[in-house]
């Protein structure tokens, strides 16, 4: 099994993403490697938050900046993608699952996925090279897809876990719209059974302390609770087939 970093890009899409996949992101970087981000839709409120999330985790993150309701697979589309690709060169590609991506009501997630995956395929050939001089073709590199529904592995992020949590803790708009959220959707007396006092928290509050609940459910199940060897664990799902040259214990 691979014990050393290697070169790790995340497509996200809103920024979140760069948390989400945090553990894996930030063991990369423990393990002598380096992780990358870039997000396609994120606001400009959100930069800076997601940018200071990220130096939590040890992550080099940038933005593509399209706009809400307007993500395309044109060919400019394309390049953004590509061009990031190219300068980063990873091993390893991290993005939305496709299944979860149709599943989302979120917008431009679906438009994202088709981009994303065509951008990964185009990097990889003599595609627009005239207009990105010294940048080379980089070959379709292995892909991760982060929260998926049907997941093939799982990553220890015990060693991480704190640095997650607090790259979490400064998401705020991001907490504030869970808040908001999860104010309307939860039934007040229910909620209160997860976390006293719920309904005088401000939307901040409400938001973290929900993810916190849900995160430690989340990463408890793929690693403990499943029978497993960690207590502690992101899930994935690689493209394609896992090529061993034997078999793994």
């Amino acid at each position: 099994m691979n014990q050393t970093g290697v070169n790790m890009l995340l497509l996200g899409v809103y920024g979140m993403e760069v948390v989400e996949c945090g553990g894996a992101l930030a063991k990369n970087v423990e393990l002598g490697g380096k992780s990358y981000a870039s997000i396609i839709l994120c606001g400009e409120r959100s930069q800076p938050q997601v940018t200071k999330a990220a130096e939590e985790l040890g992550v080099e993150v940038s933005f593509t900046n399209f706009q809400y309701g307007h993500v395309d697979v044109s060919p400019e589309s394309k390049k953004k993608l590509i061009k990031v690709i190219r300068e980063v060169k990873p091993d390893i590609i991290i993005t939305q699952d496709p299944e979860h991506s149709f599943h989302d009501l979120d917008p431009d997630r679906r438009q994202a996925m088709i981009l994303i995956l065509e951008a990964i395929a185009l990097a990889g050939r003599d595609f627009a090279l005239d207009e990105m001089p010294g940048l080379e073709p980089h070959p379709v590199p292995t892909i991760y897809y982060m929260t998926p529904h049907h997941p093939n592995c799982v990553v220890d992020i015990s060693s991480v876990w704190e640095k997650k949590e607090k790259a979490m803790d400064v998401l705020e708009s991001q907490m504030e719209f869970s808040g908001k959220h999860f104010d309307r959707a939860l039934d007040k007396s229910t909620v209160e059974k997860l976390i006293p006092g719920f309904a005088n928290l401000s939307d901040y509050e409400k938001g973290r302390s929900i993810h916190k609940v849900l995160d430690q459910a989340i990463h408890v199940y793929y690693g403990l609770a499943t029978h497993g060897h960690f207590v502690l664990a992101e899930a994935y799902r690689r493209e394609g087939n896992f090529h061993l040259q034997q078999l793994i214990v």
